[in-house]
């Protein structure tokens, strides 16, 4: 953390990121209730859950575009709550939304400068990124709408860490990908994990998620219902079917 931060140290704890009952609200509606989850230094964690469990929210809450209204986000051992997002970005935090955020008018070189600006990283550091993104650099000079969805997906996800990110929040990034393009993905978050950048992923395609995940964890109506590894999900179906809707 830098020397700038001055929010209050956290309880001692060995995660990188560490939720302790957040409780988020739309209005009048308590989306979050209660969730409370971690991620270690270079592990993977998939959050897991039907649609409108609340995974959306959890990461949105995580990094501040969604305010919580209780609990506590902790990163790096500081409290991270009321940081603007910007800050908890800058701080090694790399955010993918379910969007991909990519703007149809600029070119990928265009995109990866303005995160390289962000970040105050280098051209050896964009360099770095794109030997794991060999699609991406055949395409520098494409505009975004020139873009697959696929490669709208690499430069979202290149563009994150570009930064340095010590940890890689990722929201749906096989949603809507031919199943050989999903692959693609996985294997190049696989990639991202060696690494040891650790990953907090979203994901409706359970077999990539529990491919990628060291633990998991599974939502509903806003109120985590399990957290374990995959084979400890595995060896309980009635919460993968009650849950996720698959035997």
């Amino acid at each position: 953390m830098s020397q700038a931060a001055t929010a209050a140290q956290a309880p001692a704890t060995d995660a990188l990121l560490d939720v302790r009952e957040i409780h988020t609200y739309y209005g009048d509606s308590h989306v979050l209730q209660g969730v409370t989850l971690d991620v270690k230094p270079g592990e993977c964690v998939a959050l897991l859950g039907r649609n409108g469990a609340g995974k959306t929210t959890t990461l949105r809450s995580i990094v501040s575009l969604t305010p919580v209204r209780r609990g506590q986000v902790s990163f790096g051992g500081f409290d991270i709550t009321r940081w603007p997002t910007h800050r908890i970005i800058r701080e090694g935090i790399g955010y993918v939304p379910e969007d991909r955020g990519i703007f149809s008018s600029l070119s990928v070189r265009e995109h990866l400068d303005v995160a390289m600006w962000a970040g105050k990283q280098t051209a050896e550091r964009r360099d770095e990124v794109l030997k794991i993104f060999p699609r991406i650099s055949e395409r520098m000079e494409h505009f975004g709408q020139q873009l697959s969805g696929g490669e709208q997906q690499m430069l979202s996800i290149a563009r994150a860490l570009l930064t340095k990110p010590k940890l890689l929040i990722l929201d749906e990034p096989s949603e809507g990908l031919a199943p050989i393009i999903v692959d693609e993905v996985r294997d190049t978050l696989k990639e991202v994990k060696g690494t040891g950048t650790s990953i907090l992923l979203v994901e409706q395609n359970v077999a990539m998620a529990l491919a990628l995940a060291d633990r998991v964890v599974v939502l509903s109506q806003g109120m985590v219902q399990f957290t374990g590894t995959p084979a400890e999900l595995e060896a309980q179906p009635q919460i993968k079917d009650t849950y996720l809707g698959i035997a």
